[in-house]
């Protein structure tokens, strides 16, 4: 009799303490769906937004939002599109931005939604508990959006997991997520585990085993409540398979993900080919960001320097990517002092925010394409290179490894690398080939693009949609 008195005092303690919190969710609820539902649209039209803060930033995952965008646009003529950002250029800057870096024409019917709480996802805001910080920044911003215009459907496009829940429990909305990358990995805590010093782990915390084990337990916790926050999507779209692992080890749904590869223009860089004749370029395609690891970069083209003079003479590495705020920016000054600091500044070029057009002129002129991320999720940069005729050498590791490059002898499309060395040696192996060498490999290379296209992805991405479109 005690017992079960002791129980039902637990229980009710629990359900009136929840109790008020599951009256105002559904209060708030309520109250959202009555006002601040778009226009009403004709034949069962819905309203359906992605949420994109950064959609101007011109990189792979801009590319993804934009492609599903117009493939959304022409499968469902009668639904209304929205892009939540917190990007302060004009409309049209925005729109012409896309055209330049995509070639992506936005038809009126995509309405931009603006946030001005955007600075809450900066990871410069916090110094320590990044991970935790910007995801709680999310849940302002995701609040904020849900306030401005509530969708019927929500499609998390950026990896803003802690923003599902918040749409699916006050906005009631049919909840889908496109994961680039996975905010917590098993790679990151084996990482912390053993030590390892990386730009997200610093040498401080990798040398004494208290800060490490405090940093693991920190994780750990991120890691239940990122799993909590994945439960709320309906449909969850993956970009390749190391992406997936990870996700379905965190997530534990496996029977709703979906391996959706990102579009890659491979048409257009197709064309470029054959354009002009190749020039010893070393080329690079990349946003500033820190985990890309452009400093790998000019390190291996400084090892191929020194240890391959004479298969190296004439070479240049070329180095493009996009910047999104006065960090990215702070990156492409330090790459300069550290080019000046290996003395092969006057044999690298460094190009921010280039124009498609230019863009595909350096794809048909350069012989190497480098790519140096460390668990790339995917690598659009790395398909599009190859589908341009570049002999590409990319990271051991991710999406290169599993999805995208052969390294067998008889079926080759490029090369894998770690260290400077392996980077330099590719390279030299590369440049000494024959052109006959180099024009098979780049066949099968082209070859095996083909998945990866943008009629490809558009099909994929509207099949994995269906159940909540």
């Amino acid at each position: 009799m005690a017992a079960a008195v002791v129980i039902w005092t637990v229980f009710c303690a629990i359900f009136f303490s929840l109790l008020p919190i599951v009256a105002s969710v559904w209060f708030l609820r309520k109250v959202l769906r009555s006002c601040r539902r778009g226009p009403a649209l004709r034949d069962g039209g819905k309203h359906v937004a992605f949420f994109h803060p950064y959609c101007n930033a011109g990189g792979g995952g801009e590319r993804v939002l934009w492609i599903a965008l117009l493939a959304l646009l022409e499968r469902y003529p009668e639904h209304a599109f929205y892009v939540y950002t917190g990007d302060p250029e004009p409309d049209e800057a925005i729109v012409e931005r896309v055209w330049s870096r995509f070639h992506v024409r936005l038809p009126l019917r995509v309405q931009l939604v603006r946030l001005r709480s955007r600075w809450l996802l900066e990871a410069d805001n916090y110094p320590v508990f990044t991970l935790l910080g910007q995801s709680l920044g999310s849940v302002v911003v995701g609040l904020e959006a849900l306030w401005e215009l509530l969708p019927d459907v929500y499609v998390d496009s950026m990896g803003y997991a802690f923003t599902l829940p918040i749409f699916r429990l006050l906005g009631g909305c049919r909840v889908a997520c496109y994961v680039h990358y996975p905010t917590i990995s098993s790679d990151m805590l084996a990482v912390v585990a053993a030590g390892q010093e990386t730009f997200n782990n610093s040498a401080l915390l990798a040398r004494h085993a208290f800060l490490r084990f405090a940093k693991l337990s920190y994780y750990h916790v991120f890691a239940l409540l990122y799993r909590l926050a994945g439960l709320a999507a309906h449909v969850v779209m993956v970009n390749g398979s190391w992406t997936r692992g990870h996700v379905d080890a965190i997530w534990g749904w496996p029977e709703r993900t979906r391996v959706v590869y990102p579009p890659c223009d491979t048409s257009a860089m197709e064309a470029v080919v054959a354009a002009t004749p190749r020039q010893p370029w070393m080329l690079s395609v990349a946003q500033f960001r820190p985990e890309k690891d452009h400093q790998l970069q000019v390190r291996s083209f400084a090892e191929l320097l020194q240890r391959y003079p004479a298969e190296s003479a004439g070479v240049r590495l070329v180095l493009v990517g996009g910047c999104r705020d006065e960090g990215d920016l702070a990156r492409v000054a330090e790459l300069r002092f550290l080019t000046n600091q290996l003395g092969v500044r006057d044999r690298v070029d460094l190009h921010v925010n280039v124009p498609f057009e230019e863009l595909l002129a350096m794809y048909g002129k350069a012989t190497v394409g480098l790519h140096t991320m460390k668990n790339e999720h995917f690598g659009i940069g790395i398909v599009e290179m190859m589908a341009a005729g570049l002999m590409v050498v990319a990271h051991r590791s991710g999406g290169p490894l599993e999805d995208i490059v052969d390294t067998t002898e008889e079926s080759r499309t490029g090369y894998l690398a770690v260290t400077c060395e392996e980077y330099a040696s590719c390279i030299r192996e590369i440049l000494a080939s024959s052109e006959e060498e180099r024009k098979l490999t780049r066949a099968r290379a082209r070859l095996s693009c083909k998945r990866f296209g943008q009629d490809m992805f558009g099909a994929a991405f509207l099949e994995a949609c269906r159940p909540v479109m």
